[in-house]
């Protein structure tokens, strides 16, 4: 069955130039121009992924992509963007994009890249996996600490299962980025400490006790009982600061 993809753009070039590219790879290709039908589609259609422009005429992207994440809906969205500096990029992905890619990009990249997302979000191993007060559940890709349910993206649980398959194990950067877009490390980008933050922030902020550790120097670490030396700052989790309210403006 073909994967079904939606693409939400408004530049008639680009849309035609992906869809051709896209559809030459068995993608089964939906192009809109706008917020409104972007959101018809996700709810009437259930793409297995969305690749959305931000600039889009009238409403921004970002009300899209806000829109799909208050409904519970944790269908991939890869965000396709000029807007390319770190802020940016940040901003959408602390909204809840599960990528992000600067335009002008490569066609074979975002088949890739729309792959990985479709099949993090898809993965199914196994009924359960557990660590101390963390559940996952991987057949329906839920997640839970002391039986609260966390609102985890798709991205947020491939990194969870990451970090519980590892438990007491530090995860380098480099591993984390390969396992995650099975593409080559990119040592300028931020891209999984961004997610990392996003990840903490749910798993941790609330609990008396962090599971989730910067280990300095050398990546993560999930463990109720980390290495002892120098906290990292980024290991906080203030309960005044929203990292995703306050970057998604």
């Amino acid at each position: 069955m073909p994967t079904k993809v939606l693409l939400v753009e408004d530049d008639p070039a680009l849309s035609d130039a992906v869809r051709e590219g896209l559809s030459d790879e068995h993608m089964d290709m939906v192009v809109v121009s706008n917020v409104k039908d972007g959101l018809e589609q996700i709810r009437t259609q259930r793409p297995d992924a969305v690749v959305l422009d931000l600039m889009l005429a009238g409403e921004s992207g970002f009300d899209l992509l806000r829109a799909v994440r208050s409904q519970r809906d944790q269908t991939p969205i890869l965000i396709i963007s000029a807007l390319g500096t770190t802020e940016q990029r940040v901003s959408g992905l602390m909204a809840g994009a599960d990528d992000y890619l600067v335009k002008p990009f490569e066609l074979k990249e975002l088949h890739a890249r729309i792959i990985a997302n479709i099949r993090r979000n898809q993965q199914q191993e196994g009924p359960v996996l557990s660590y101390g007060p963390l559940r996952l559940e991987l057949t329906t890709r839920r997640a839970f600490r002391e039986g609260k349910e966390l609102r985890l993206s798709p991205t947020e649980i491939s990194l969870l299962e990451l970090f519980i398959r590892h438990e007491n194990q530090v995860l380098s950067r480099k591993m984390l980025y390969h396992q995650l877009w099975e593409s080559d490390w990119e040592s300028e980008t931020n891209v999984i400490e961004v997610h990392i933050n996003r990840l903490r922030s749910k798993v941790d902020r609330g609990f008396s006790r962090a599971l989730i550790h910067t280990i300095r120097g050398r990546g993560y670490m999930l463990s109720e009982n980390p290495p002892q030396g120098p906290r990292s700052a980024e290991d906080a989790v203030p309960e005044s600061q929203d990292p995703i309210a306050s970057h998604s403006a």
